[in-house]
This record gives structure tokens, C-alpha cells and sequence, in this order.
């Protein structure tokens, strides 16, 4: 019986509080959107949901720095990937070539969309 009264209180007490969560977190929504926050924070869930890499990611997996020339790039690039095919691991080696298009994607030229800058 004991057993019974305390799996209907920890039943009705985990209902109480995913509402209260809930409530809690439409009302944030709200104030978000008041202070135009909430704008940024969908841009920055679709930019996460997508799985999009940034700029500043690719840069750290390849080694470079904002300065680096496109050769330079190129170079760590070749070396990582060609590291990660004879004995390295698959997510690894996909996670330079993403870098490395991702940042063909800043070095590339505005009137000619097809070779990055060398």
C-alpha cells in the first residue's frame, strides 16, 4: 500500500514539474522575443542542427591561423588526410575534408567561384 501512495506522488510530482518546465520555458520564449534574442538563438540552433561547421572549427582542426595563405592550408591538409588514410580513423579524416571545404568556401574568389585563392 506504502508502495502504491509513493509511485502515485513521484508520478503526480514529475508531472508538477515537467509543466512548471514547460510554462517556464514558453514564458522565456516570450521574453526572448521582446528583447529581439530570439532571432539570434533560432540562428544559432539551425547553425547547430545542421551541423555546419564554422570557420574558426575548420581552422583549429587543420592548424591554421587567419593569416595562413591558401598553400599552407592545402599543405596541412594533404598531411592530415594522407595521415588518416593509412592508419588513422574515417571520422577524423571526413572531419579535415570538411574543414578544408569549409574554408575554400573564405578563400575562394567572388569572380570566380570555383578555385579557392592561391
Amino acid at each position: 500500500m506504502a508502495a502504491k501512495i509513493l509511485a502515485n506522488l513521484i508520478v503526480m510530482g514529475s508531472g508538477i514539474l515537467i509543466r512548471g518546465m514547460v510554462q517556464a520555458y514558453r514564458q522565456a520564449l516570450q521574453n526572448a522575443s521582446k528583447s529581439g534574442v530570439a532571432q539570434e538563438t533560432l540562428q544559432n540552433a539551425v547553425r547547430r542542427g545542421s551541423k555546419a561547421m564554422t570557420e574558426q572549427e575548420a581552422r583549429q582542426i587543420l592548424g591554421v591561423t587567419e593569416q595562413s595563405s591558401w598553400e599552407e592550408i592545402a599543405q596541412k591538409y594533404d598531411n592530415l588526410f594522407e595521415r588518416n588514410a593509412k592508419n588513422g580513423s574515417f571520422y577524423l579524416q571526413s572531419k579535415v575534408h570538411r574543414a578544408k571545404e569549409c574554408l575554400e568556401t573564405v578563400y575562394q574568389p567572388k569572380d570566380h567561384p570555383g578555385d579557392p585563392v592561391v
